[in-house]
């Protein structure tokens, strides 16, 4: 007698793989990150109004499910009767790009101080330290809002400012790695083969240590959305009428008291959902590349 098909699929071998594979990702982190990643990229075409001109004859419209509510504005309306839902889209795509941008700029200059500095020492790791020392004794939140203030409020003057700020979390962890492979044998192999400094640090050091790059980063995504979100909500963020979450959050305060409880709860929502999920992601990469948090 045959085994029908449906247990047969349901004992092999591989669907038992591909659910416990299916198990070890963050499939929640991954979808929240994927959602708000295409609503950012195709904002213009979700967005049923534009985010930055409202109707005053529309100010304070509750979502659709309320009394007084109407399915052309599902979410509601703000104080000057523009569209929550539509600047809730479009302030997905401002954290997006703060967020990936900031962490990039950061990511990069500070694995490269952090190479520099720890293969060839000396007076160049005195300096990048005591730089980065320097840097970390100042508070990071502080530090930004006081370069935020020189600069002006800008999207693109928060990147940079965000990037300068957090470099130097990657220099020192990148830098303590150097100083563990420089001493392996594939590096001095390397140096005996007559490889220059700068090809044994691009060729050798770099691809060994762009893991812990990459891990720090997806945990640093987290942090430059909030710095992003705190900034705007002291108004030296993006600017208005940009629709950062942020600076929804701090238009809506005042109103929440009086029951406009939509103009803070969705952009809150909004950044709770997306630094929860990266930093969960953040912490799935930290133990799928650390070859000691996987006992290999």
């Amino acid at each position: 007698m045959s085994i029908p098909a449906e247990i047969a699929r349901r004992s092999s071998p591989l669907a038992a793989v591909r659910k416990v594979r299916m198990r070890d990702y963050p499939v929640i982190p991954l979808a929240i990150l994927g959602i708000v990643t295409l609503v950012a990229i195709f904002a213009n075409q979700l967005a049923p109004h534009n985010p930055e001109v409202g109707i005053l004859t529309a100010r304070f419209k509750p979502p659709f499910w309320q009394h007084g509510g109407s399915t052309e504005y599902l979410l509601g309306t703000d104080q000057l009767g523009r569209d929550v839902l539509s600047r809730l889209i479009f302030g997905a795509r401002i954290s997006m790009v703060v967020g990936f941008t900031a962490v990039i700029f950061a990511g990069a200059l500070g694995t490269f101080l952090g190479i520099l500095s720890g293969y060839l020492g000396g007076w160049v790791d005195q300096v990048v330290m005591r730089l980065t020392d320097t840097w970390l004794a100042l508070p990071a939140l502080t530090f930004a809002i006081f370069l935020a203030a020189i600069v002006g409020p800008s999207m693109w003057n928060i990147v940079i400012i965000l990037g300068v700020t957090y470099w130097t979390r990657y220099a020192r962890v990148i830098r303590g790695e150097v100083l563990a492979l420089k001493e392996r044998e594939f590096v001095r192999l390397a140096i005996v083969a007559g490889c220059s400094k700068w090809t044994i640090m691009r060729h050798h050091i770099l691809p060994n240590v762009i893991n812990s790059a990459i891990v720090l980063g997806s945990l640093m995504l987290g942090v430059v959305i909030i710095a992003e979100a705190t900034l705007s909500f002291l108004g030296v963020g993006v600017p208005p009428p940009q629709p950062a979450w942020g600076l929804m959050l701090s238009d809506g305060k005042q109103g929440l008291m009086v029951g406009y409880w939509w103009l803070t709860v969705f952009p809150g929502l909004g950044i709770m959902l997306l630094v929860l999920s990266a930093n969960l992601l953040g912490d799935w990469l930290r133990v799928k590349l650390d070859p000691q948090l996987r006992q290999l």
